[in-house]
């Protein structure tokens, strides 16, 4: 469904030095530097997967769905998106794609969103019929009908981005391109949008590609991740795969009724232990788990053990903070 080949941006950035003097030799002869957000990014992406595209800001990831979505040129490489090229913005590939981003709307500001999904509809030349069932379908789902009359400018964050998951869902899309969706949103109203999300794209087998700075949207929603740090491809593969960059380790809270010392048994297990006197985190190899977890139980006053395999947040600030941590060709995986 998605396929690109040594993809490639440049950008020129106007730079400028400072003060009067700096402005007047910038009229005369202005200077630029040339920088390269994205390169040597390859990716195939099969119908019907949800992949992840993470990465720290600045990395690409915005870039790269632009390019998908057909609204910047690559500088260099292939790309193919739904068998057609992006660019080239024919009508039947704009009728198969859909982009979201949390943080510009699509929606007229000063309208109800009603008139919006109106005037989409002619765009996308959707039967009166379809319009019908798949607008009141998707309201119910999101919960939104009493305020499709009301002026988008009227709403609340929460409200506006429903809207805006409607409006491009409306000409239900082969491929639906969500960058931070959730950006802003409440835990509740993170948690509503990736159930939706999620059951939207197990009823039509959307391709979905998604962004996000919050680890629980993809953990929630993608089986599969790719990381881009400075316009590369880093890692590309499951989420398991992911989770085990640092190895095969358990990562374990543990509470305790009253103030601990700091203690050598807990470095002997992690050397880099989180302790706050009443509660400790520890990232535990699975061979040693056994050992440590009965040791704890019996010499610690332990008012709640918790265990769950190392979750991809603290995977993902390990390797922003160690990007060598991904070691060479291994990492990237698929292709």
């Amino acid at each position: 469904m998605i396929e690109c080949q040594e993809l490639r941006k440049e950008f020129r950035v106007y730079r400028k030095d400072p003060g009067f003097m700096g402005s007047l030799r910038s009229f005369i002869r202005r200077s630029y530097d040339t920088r390269a957000a994205v390169h040597g990014f390859d990716l195939q992406v099969d119908r019907g997967e949800m992949v992840g595209l993470l990465g720290p800001n600045g990395a690409g990831k915005t870039t790269l769905m632009k390019m998908f979505a057909g609204i910047i040129v690559p500088s260099q490489g292939r790309i193919k998106v739904a068998g057609h090229v992006p660019f080239q913005r024919e009508q039947a590939f704009r009728k198969k794609i859909a982009l979201v981003m949390g943080q510009k709307s699509q929606l007229w500001w000063d309208i109800p969103a009603m008139d919006s999904f109106l005037l989409l509809q002619k765009y996308y030349e959707i039967p009166e019929r379809d319009f019908k069932k798949r607008l009141a379908e998707l309201a119910a789902l999101m919960a939104v009908e009493p305020m499709l009359k009301v002026h988008v400018r009227k709403l609340s964050l929460g409200e506006r981005m429903k809207m805006e998951l409607i409006a491009c869902l409306l000409h239900q899309p082969e491929v639906l391109f969500l960058d931070e969706p959730t950006i802003g949103l409440d835990l509740v109203a993170q948690r509503n949008m990736r159930d939706f999300i999620a059951s939207w794209q197990t009823q039509h087998k959307t391709t979905v590609i998604l962004t996000s700075h919050y680890m629980a949207d993809v953990d929630a929603l993608c089986d599969r991740i790719v990381l881009v740090l400075d316009g590369t491809k880093r890692f590309d593969g499951s989420i398991q795969e992911f989770s085990g960059i640092l190895g095969r380790e358990k990562y374990v809270r543990v509470s305790f009724e009253q103030n601990v010392l700091p203690d050598a048994r807990f470095e002997a297990w992690d050397p880099q232990w989180n302790e706050t006197h009443t509660r400790v985190d520890l990232r535990i190899p699975e061979k040693h788990l056994r050992e440590a977890a009965v040791a704890i139980l019996q010499n610690y006053p332990v008012i709640d053990f918790s265990m769950e395999q190392l979750p991809i947040e603290r995977v993902m600030n390990a390797l922003l903070a160690n990007p060598q941590l991904l070691k060479g060709e291994a990492a990237l995986g698929r292709t």
